[in-house]
């Protein structure tokens, strides 16, 4: 399956209920009556989110007897991941920088167990 608009995509994991929902998902299959009976919405409630994780490509089902059986199609999540690179850049050069001024910091002013290690009576 194509990966659907990263806006999609988006839209659908800003509810936490979907995103619970792909949680139970990425564990295993689950008829829509099974994912219904983990959560204290109603059924309808959970087709419908089930309806939008659907338009954006995330979850995918099929027909096993009179069951609706639900998986996650992770694929599209790959939008997400790639937004979040460009962050992780910056929060990694940002924990750099704190690691560096903390060493520069400890190199300035010695800890308090190596001031009194050093004192002699």
């Amino acid at each position: 399956m194509k990966a659907k608009r990263p806006e999609a995509v988006f839209r659908a994991i800003a509810d936490p209920t979907r995103r619970d929902i792909l949680a139970l998902l990425r564990q295993r299959r689950l008829a829509v009556g099974e994912l219904a009976g983990n959560f204290r919405t109603s059924r309808p409630a959970i087709s419908k989110h089930l309806r939008v994780l659907r338009s954006a490509g995330l979850v995918e089902t099929e027909r096993e007897g009179t069951a609706r059986i639900c998986r996650l199609n992770a694929v599209p999540l790959r939008a997400v991941s790639n937004w979040l690179r460009d962050y992780e850049v910056l929060w990694n050069e940002s924990l750099r920088s704190l690691k560096r001024h903390v060493e520069e910091d400890q190199r300035v002013r010695p800890s308090p167990t190596t001031q009194s290690s050093r004192k002699s009576p």
